[in-house]
C-alpha cells in the first residue's frame, strides 16, 4: 500500500516532503512568483520544497504538473525546449500567446496545446486580465534545455539572453490572486 505523502508549509504555502500521493488546493499549495516570469505552483517537491527547505531529502517524481499564472505581457519561461520531454498544456482562464517554433498563436481559454520534445516554445499573457496555464510533463533522466535563438521571443521579451537577470524566485501567491479562478 502507498503511503500518503505529507505536505508541510514552505513559507508559501503546502509541499509534500515525503513520497506517497497527497491531496493540496492549489489556494494553498506552496507558490513561487517572479517579477519577469509570474506565479508557478509546481506540485512536486523536488523544486518547491528544497528551495525552502536544503535539509530534506529530494523527493522526485517522473510526471508532474504546474499552474502558471502570467499578467499581461509576462512571459511565463524564456523560450526554451527540452530535448526528450512531451509537455501539454490547457489554458484554463484568461487569453495567452503561444511562441512556438519561431511562431505566434493566439490561444484562449480551453485551448489545449502539445508539445514534441525539440520543439521551442513559451507563453505570454495576453488581453487585460491574468492568464492560467496548467502544464504537464514526463520528466527523463539526462534531458537537455535549449536557448535557441529567435526573433518573435525577443520581441516578446521572452528570449534568454547572456547575463539576463530573471531575478529572485519569491514564495508568495502571483499578483491580483483575487482574479484568479480558484480565488
Amino acid at each position: 500500500m502507498t503511503q500518503e505523502a505529507r505536505l508541510e508549509d514552505v513559507g508559501s504555502g503546502l509541499a509534500p516532503v515525503t513520497p506517497g500521493w497527497f491531496v493540496v488546493n492549489a489556494r494553498d499549495a506552496a507558490w513561487l512568483n517572479n517579477d519577469l516570469f509570474g506565479g508557478v505552483c509546481i506540485f512536486e517537491s523536488d523544486h518547491v520544497v528544497l528551495r525552502q527547505r536544503p535539509d530534506l531529502e529530494e523527493v522526485t517524481h517522473d510526471a508532474g504538473f504546474t499552474l502558471r499564472v502570467m499578467q499581461p505581457g509576462q512571459p511565463s519561461a524564456t523560450y526554451h525546449a527540452e530535448s526528450e520531454q512531451q509537455e501539454d498544456f490547457l489554458v484554463i482562464a484568461g487569453d495567452c500567446i503561444l511562441l512556438i517554433d519561431g511562431e505566434e498563436r493566439q490561444l484562449r481559454t480551453w485551448d489545449v496545446v502539445r508539445i514534441p520534445p525539440d520543439v521551442p516554445h513559451t507563453f505570454v499573457g495576453a488581453g487585460d486580465k491574468p492568464s492560467v496555464i496548467l502544464g504537464s510533463g514526463n520528466r527523463t533522466e539526462g534531458s537537455v534545455i535549449a536557448r535557441p535563438r529567435d526573433e518573435v521571443a525577443r520581441r516578446y521579451g521572452a528570449e534568454d539572453e547572456e547575463g539576463m537577470n530573471y531575478g529572485p524566485w519569491k514564495h508568495e501567491p502571483p499578483e491580483r490572486w483575487e482574479e484568479l479562478p480558484w480565488s
